[in-house]
C-alpha cells in the first residue's frame, strides 16, 4: 500500500538516498527546530551507551526487542510495577503533550513462558498475553533492541518538552500483556503511542514497515475514531524514518510503501488514542541485523521515529 505522506516520498534506488534524505527533510520545515546536530556513540552490538541526536545527556542503553508477528500479546497477570514515568518535562514545543513508548516484549519473557502464553481478550478474539520476540542469528534479542531504542527516544522527546511514559522499562518479570499495553496508553490520555519492534522474517527480507490499526468494532475494541489520526502518525513516522536512517520500506510486506494495516493486534485494537507499531528491520537478515545491532544506527532509528512523532504532534 504505497503512499505519499507529509514527510515521505517513495523510496529511491540506494545511490539516490542522499537526495531523498534532503528532499524528505525539506518536507517538515520547523518540525524539529532547536534539535542539535548529533554525533552518535556506539558500534555494532554496543548496548553500553546511547548515541546523541540533539541530546545533552545520554539515555539508558539497556535494549529490548520487539516481536515479529504476534506483536501484541494478550493480557497478562497484573504488573508488579507501574509504567515507567517521565522525568519532569522540559520547556519546548511539545510541552503539555504526552507520548507513550511501548518497547515490544520484555527481556524476562523467556523465563515466564506459561504466564505470557495465557490468553487475553483483544476485542475480536483471544490471543497470547505476549511473546518472547525474535533475535538475530547471533542472539541479540528483539527485547534488548526495543528497550534501547525506547530509552533513546525518551531522551529526545523529553528535550522537546514532552511527558514520556514507557509501558515497561525492564522493571518487571515479564509482560505487560498486549491488552495492558493498550490500557497504559489510554489511561495516560496519550497524544501519540508508538510500539517499537523488529521483525523475524526470512533471510533476504529487508527493510522497515509501520503497522496501522484497521477499523475494528467488536467486543471491547472500537478503533474507528483513531484510524485517521493513527494513519497520519504512521505516515510521518515512516517518512522521517526513511530520511534519518536511509532504510528503505520493507521489500516483503506492505507493497513497497512501508505501511501495513492490521486488525489482529490487541495493542492496536484496544487503543483509544492514536497508535502505531514500527518494525524497524528484520533481525534474521544479516544485513538488517548489522544495522539493528549498531548503537549508532539505533540512535538514528530513535531520532527518525521521534521526529515523526514531533511532526504529528505539531501538525
Amino acid at each position: 500500500m504505497s503512499y505519499v505522506g507529509p514527510d515521505f516520498e517513495p523510496p529511491q534506488p540506494r545511490r539516490r538516498r542522499g537526495p531523498l534524505t534532503v528532499a524528505l527533510a525539506a518536507l517538515v520545515p520547523g518540525a524539529l527546530l532547536g534539535w542539535l546536530v548529533y554525533e552518535t556513540v556506539g558500534g555494532p552490538g554496543d548496548d553500553g551507551g546511547s548515541g546523541r541526536a540533539g541530546v545533552r545527556s545520554s539515555s539508558p542503553a539497556a535494549s529490548s526487542a520487539p516481536s515479529d508477528d504476534a506483536k501484541e500479546p494478550s493480557a497478562s497477570p497484573k504488573p508488579t510495577s507501574t509504567p515507567s514515568a517521565s522525568a519532569p518535562a522540559a520547556s519546548g514545543p511539545l510541552k503539555g503533550k504526552v507520548v507513550v513508548i511501548d518497547p515490544g516484549h520484555n527481556p524476562g519473557n523467556f523465563q515466564h513462558t506459561s504466564e505470557i502464553n495465557r490468553k487475553v481478550n483483544i476485542g475480536t478474539n483471544s490471543k497470547e498475553c505476549d511473546t518472547t520476540g525474535t533475535s538475530t542469528n547471533d542472539g541479540y534479542t528483539e527485547a534488548k533492541f526495543t528497550l534501547d531504542v525506547a530509552h533513546r527516544m525518551r531522551t529526545l522527546l523529553q528535550e522537546q518538552g514532552a511527558t514520556v511514559k514507557l509501558t515497561q522499562d525492564g522493571d518487571r518479570p515479564f509482560g505487560p500483556c498486549v491488552d495492558e499495553r493498550a490500557r497504559i496508553g489510554n489511561q495516560a490520555k496519550a497524544d501519540a503511542v508508538v510500539s517499537i519492534h523488529a521483525d523475524g522474517s526470512g533471510a533476504g527480507n529487508r527493510g522497515f514497515h509501520v503497522i496501522l490499526p484497521g477499523a475494528v468494532h467488536a467486543g471491547a475494541a472500537d478503533t474507528r475514531a483513531i484510524v485517521g489520526p493513527s494513519r497520519d502518525l504512521g505516515e510521518r513516522v515512516a517518512g522521517r524514518f526513511v530520511a534519518v536512517t536511509g532504510s528503505a520500506p520493507s521489500n516483503y510486506i506492505g507493497d513497497g510503501g512501508g505501511l501495513v494495516t492490521r486488525e489482529d493486534l490487541g495493542g492496536l485494537n484496544l487503543s483509544t488514542v492514536p497508535k502505531v507499531f514500527i518494525e524497524c528491520g528484520n533481525m534474521r537478515d544479516s544485513k538488517d541485523a548489522a544495522l539493528l545491532t549498531s548503537g549508532a544506527w539505533r540512535q538514528k532509528a530513535a531520532q527518525g521515529i521521534s521526529e515523526g512523532i514531533v511532526s504529528f504532534l505539531r501538525g
